[in-house]
């Protein structure tokens, strides 16, 4: 109890205050990720090696690059890591290291971190999970920057300055 209210979460967290719903939705999108079914757009016999090989490369690149993204940031974070889009009480704004090149590396890790697999599986059926995941995650994390406007006088500043998810153009 006491982690889950040091990460900002209420006693009436079921009112989603805090964003609570977000943090669910995303749970249940990542759970259903991994349970799902692979269903291949195309049998894996059909695809020439050299082709498999390239797959097999850029999962690798896109794997590396998001887990990378989602501990660096989660290191970098600190003691203001919360699970919420609502900001910490003590929580400070972290402008440098990952979070000067991305402003949410976590969430674009989770999403690396989910296409790397759909390369790797060439599932469609996981295809569709990491889309509908991309777009609850920015969805979350434009609420979370609207929050975060409130709480940081500097942060608009911040957001001029970094992406948000894809540095340099997104």
């Amino acid at each position: 109890m006491k982690l889950l209210e040091d990460w900002g979460w209420s006693p009436t967290w079921w009112k989603g205050d805090r964003g609570e719903y977000w943090f669910i939705g995303q749970v249940l999108l990542l759970l259903l990720f991994v349970l799902i079914p692979t269903q291949r757009f195309f049998p894996y016999s059909d695809i020439a090696f050299g082709l498999k090989i390239v797959l097999w490369t850029g999962a690798g690149l896109l794997w590396v690059c998001g887990a990378l993204l989602l501990l660096i940031g989660l290191l970098e974070l600190g003691q203001s890591l919360t699970p919420l889009p609502y900001p910490r009480r003590d929580g400070k704004l972290v402008e440098d290291g990952i979070y000067g090149i991305v402003r949410h590396p976590l969430y674009s890790g989770l999403i690396l971190l989910t296409l790397a697999w759909v390369v790797f599986s060439l599932s469609w059926s996981h295809f569709l999970c990491a889309i509908a995941l991309a777009v609850l995650l920015n969805a979350k994390a434009t609420q979370e920057e609207q929050w975060l406007l409130e709480k940081y006088s500097g942060y608009a500043r911040y957001q001029q300055r970094v992406k948000k998810f894809i540095p340099g153009l997104y």
